[in-house]
C-alpha cells in the first residue's frame, strides 16, 4: 500500500508576507509532517522593507536586523531554495528556479525545477520609473538592501567631497532630491535630516546640517502623501518644513540628469544625489508566467480567496497581487499590513483545506497609516476605514506605535521569547555604537 501523498506548498518571495506565510505553514503543517513547505527567494537574507529608508540614511545597521533564510527554515520546519523564479509550467505544476553564482561569479547552485501542489507568489514590488529619461542611469530606487547601502555610501562620499570644498573656501552644499512624496520619500527625507545633524561623525565639522545639506521632496500630485488623508498630509508637510526640507508639489519630473532633475513646469532642481520613490509596479516577469492574468503594472489578478484568475492552484499576495477591497473601496493598498493579513488568511485557508473544510473570502481591515519622521516622532491615523480615519495621532506615541508594527512582524516570525531577547540585544548594542553607520 503506497504512502499517502504529502502536498508541497511553495512560497516565492521572502518579504514580509511571504516569510510570515512560510514560517506559519512550517510551524503547523511542516512540523506535523502534513505538508512540505518551500520558500524561494533570490537573496539569502531578509530585512523588513519599511526599514530601507533608515538603512539608506545610515541610521540603521543591517546586521542588527537582517534574518538568514537558511536559519529561519531550520528553526521553523520549511526548506529554503535560493534563486529567482524564472518560469512556471502550470500543466505539470513545476516552477523553474535560476542558477546562483558566488561573489566571484563562480557557479554555486544550478538551475532547477521544483514541483508544487499549491504555490503562492509573494515577490513584492519595485520602483516604477514610468520610462522617464535618465532615471535608471542617475537615480537610486530603494528596492533592496543593496540599493539602500549604495545610497548610504554615495551620501558619505558626497559629504566628504563637500568637506574638502569647505576647507578650500568653495561652495560646499550637498543637495539631495527625492522624487515622490509617498511614505518612502517622506520617511527618507525626515531620516536624512536627522542623520545630517550628526554628520560630524564623518569628520564634516565645518558644515551646518540645516543649511548645508539641502533636501528637496518633489511630488507630481498637489500634496505630499497623496494616498493618505489631507489632514495627515498637511501635518507632515508642516513638520518637514520645520526641519528645513523643501517641498515641491504639482511638479511632474520629465528628465533626470547626473546633476539634477527637470520638471514639466520648466523647473530645474540641482542635486548631488537623486532618489526615485515615485510609484510602484510588480516585477516584469509576472506578466509572462504561462498565461496568468496581470494588470498594467504587472500585478497578478486574484479573486476573493487570493487565487489567480486563471489557475486555482496558484495564489498571490502582497504588492504583486491585485486584490479587490470588498465593500467598494477599490483595490487593497500595497502596505505591510495588507501582506500580513493575507499571509495569515492563506495559512488558515491551507490548513483548513487539508481537513476538508472551507474558509470564507479574504476581508482586508484597514488599521490606519503611520509615517515615521525620525527617531522620536511619527504621525498617523488609526483604524483607517473602520472608523473613517478620524483618530489622529502624532509625536512619541505615534513613533512607538510605528515601531510596534515591526515588533508584530518579529512576533510572527520568531514568537514572543526570541523577539523579546532580540529587542533587548539590539537596544544594548545601540547603547554602545554610533547613531549612524560610519563605513
Amino acid at each position: 500500500m503506497s504512502a499517502a501523498h504529502i502536498p508541497t506548498y511553495i512560497v516565492v518571495g521572502g518579504g514580509a508576507g511571504g516569510l510570515e506565510l512560510a514560517t506559519t505553514l512550517g510551524n503547523t503543517l511542516g512540523k506535523a509532517g502534513k505538508a512540505k513547505v518551500i520558500l524561494v527567494d533570490k537573496s539569502p537574507i531578509h530585512i523588513w522593507k519599511p526599514h530601507l529608508h533608515e538603512v539608506a540614511a545610515g541610521s540603521m545597521d543591517v546586521g542588527l536586523h537582517r534574518l538568514e533564510y537558511v536559519a529561519q527554515a531550520r528553526w521553523h520546519y520549511f526548506e529554503f531554495q535560493m534563486g529567482s523564479m524564472l518560469s512556471i509550467d502550470r500543466a505539470n505544476k513545476v516552477i523553474r528556479v535560476a542558477s546562483v553564482n558566488d561573489s566571484d561569479g563562480q557557479p554555486m547552485l544550478p538551475e532547477r525545477n521544483l514541483s508544487y501542489d499549491k504555490i503562492v507568489i509573494a515577490v513584492g514590488s519595485q520602483i516604477n520609473t514610468f520610462n522617464i529619461p535618465g532615471t535608471s542611469d542617475h537615480a537610486i530606487g530603494l528596492d533592496s538592501v543593496f540599493d539602500a547601502e549604495r545610497f548610504r555610501q554615495k551620501l558619505i562620499a558626497a559629504c566628504m567631497r563637500a568637506e574638502t570644498r569647505a576647507a578650500e573656501g568653495q561652495s560646499h552644499q550637498v543637495s539631495i532630491a527625492i522624487i515622490g512624496a509617498g511614505a518612502t520619500g517622506v520617511e527618507l527625507a525626515a531620516e536624512l535630516r536627522n542623520t545630517s545633524k550628526v554628520l560630524g561623525a564623518y569628520g564634516i565639522h565645518q558644515m551646518d546640517p540645516q543649511k548645508d545639506v539641502n533636501i528637496t521632496l518633489v511630488e507630481g500630485a498637489d500634496r505630499i502623501l497623496p494616498g493618505l488623508t489631507p489632514r495627515l498630509s498637511k501635518s507632515v508637510g508642516q513638520l518637514l518644513q520645520s526641519m528645513g526640507i523643501e517641498i515641491r508639489v504639482a511638479e511632474r519630473v520629465t528628465e533626470v540628469r547626473a546633476d539634477g532633475v527637470s520638471t514639466a513646469s520648466g523647473l530645474y532642481i540641482p542635486a548631488d544625489l537623486i532618489v526615485w520613490a515615485a510609484g510602484l509596479k510588480a516585477p516584469e516577469f509576472l506578466s509572462q508566467l504561462d498565461g496568468l492574468e496581470t494588470n498594467r503594472i504587472n500585478q497578478l489578478v486574484v479573486n476573493e480567496h487570493l487565487q489567480t484568475s486563471k489557475d486555482a492552484h496558484v495564489y498571490a499576495l502582497g504588492d504583486c497581487a491585485q486584490c479587490e477591497w470588498r465593500g467598494g473601496h477599490g483595490y487593497i493598498p500595497p502596505r505591510a499590513q495588507s501582506a500580513h493579513q493575507q499571509a495569515s488568511y492563506l495559512a488558515k485557508l491551507f490548513s483548513q483545506q487539508l481537513k476538508g473544510k472551507q474558509v470564507g473570502p479574504f476581508h482586508y481591515h484597514d488599521f490606519g497609516s503611520l509615517v515615521s519622521l525620525g527617531r522620536s516622532s511619527a504621525v498617523g491615523n488609526l483604524m483607517g476605514g473602520l472608523m473613517g480615519g478620524n483618530m489622529f495621532i502624532d509625536g512619541l506615541i505615534a513613533r512607538l506605535m510605528y515601531k510596534s508594527l515591526y515588533q508584530m512582524h518579529q512576533l510572527a516570525l520568531h514568537g514572543l521569547i526570541k523577539t523579546a531577547l532580540d529587542l533587548l540585544s539590539v537596544q544594548l548594542r545601540k547603547a554602545t555604537e554610533p547613531h549612524i553607520k560610519l563605513h
